[in-house]
């Protein structure tokens, strides 16, 4: 018999997580599914354009769609458990999604400090999500086992957590400087460096002697800059699902629309003017939520309408502040 959507709620809590029956099935799925969109992507950009916003905007738009879609399919493939594991899903999408819009920004710093032209930054940032949804499979698979060994770690993540959020909403600025530095620093270690372009080629050739495009350095300095991202946002999903299935998704789905989404907000970081706040807001009540599980159990759904009303309020009121500072231009 069906559990109905309201029961559901009540059960969906750190500390009564529904346990799902995750069959190898569904991780071949998902990852030949991942694999098809990137292969898609990847053929519809091979000719290295430069996006148009009109196009950016129709991108950012279907993969969204695909990703609010795949919680359909959470819902209607686990049964009783469904509700549970679309709440779960919906939810670190959510977060991740909102805390990458972030990420988009630092590339944006990067790909401009670098020089970076416009039409080869979709080639970089391809590869970059690739090897980010590696890593955050490693991360999640890591964290989850972590946690489940050591009840205690959802103290130390939730305190990170919190430090984390505090932190951004204090200061965020200057964020990629030491990162761009230190991945350059470790690529420079490994094998010259070019100054010049290649066409779209990560690798080149100087006096004979096999050497890294700057496509390469701003490919590595992006991988770097993901895993200090991966720091904050993984136990930040761990906090609203322990299933490793759950949230390597809802990560992989959040981040594969990243590219279009950059294309399309990455020169608008002056309108966002309470992105911190909201983001800082959001690491602060997952990091509590998940510090305080074993005593304190905060429902899912309930942890979703407080990300969605932060970032609501975080976009009204940075809209009003924009309309007032456009009115005194």
């Amino acid at each position: 018999m069906q559990i109905p959507l309201v029961g559901v709620l009540a059960q969906s809590t750190r500390g009564n997580l529904v346990d799902l029956d995750v069959s190898p099935a569904w991780w071949v799925g998902l990852v030949v599914a991942i694999a098809v969109m990137l292969a898609a992507d990847l053929y519809r950009h091979r000719d290295d354009h430069e996006p148009t916003p009109r196009e950016a905007a129709l991108e950012t738009a279907g993969w969204v769609s695909i990703g609010l879609g795949f919680s359909v399919v959470v819902f209607l493939g686990f049964g009783n458990d469904g509700g549970a594991a679309f709440g779960e899903y919906l939810s670190g999408y959510l977060i991740e999604k909102s805390l990458s819009i972030d990420n988009v920004f630092v590339w944006a710093i990067l790909f401009s400090t670098m020089k970076i032209p416009l039409k080869y930054q979709h080639r970089v940032l391809f590869w970059g999500i690739f090897g980010a949804l590696l890593l955050r499979l490693l991360f999640i698979l890591v964290g989850s086992a972590l946690i489940s060994r050591f009840s205690w770690l959802l103290i130390v993540f939730g305190a990170f957590l919190v430090f984390t959020g505090i932190r951004i909403v204090r200061h965020r600025e200057g964020e990629s400087g030491p990162s761009s530095s230190t991945g350059l620093g470790l690529l420079r270690r490994l094998m010259p460096v070019s100054q010049d372009f290649d066409g779209h080629n990560f690798f080149t050739r100087i006096n004979g002697k096999r050497a890294a495009t700057p496509l390469l350095a701003a490919l590595v300095v992006i991988e770097f800059t993901d895993v200090i991202f991966a720091l904050d946002s993984v136990p930040a999903v761990l906090a609203v699902s322990n299933e490793p299935f759950i949230v390597f998704a809802s990560n992989a789905f959040a981040i594969l629309g990243l590219r279009a989404m950059y294309f399309l907000l990455a020169n608008a970081r002056q309108r966002f003017h309470y992105l911190s706040q909201a983001l800082g807001g959001i690491l602060v009540f997952v990091g509590i939520k998940m510090a305080t599980s074993e005593w304190v159990h905060i429902n899912t759904f309930l942890s979703l309408g407080v990300i969605v009303l932060m970032l609501a309020v975080a976009v009204v009121l940075s809209e009003l502040k924009s309309r007032r500072i456009g009115r005194f231009q």
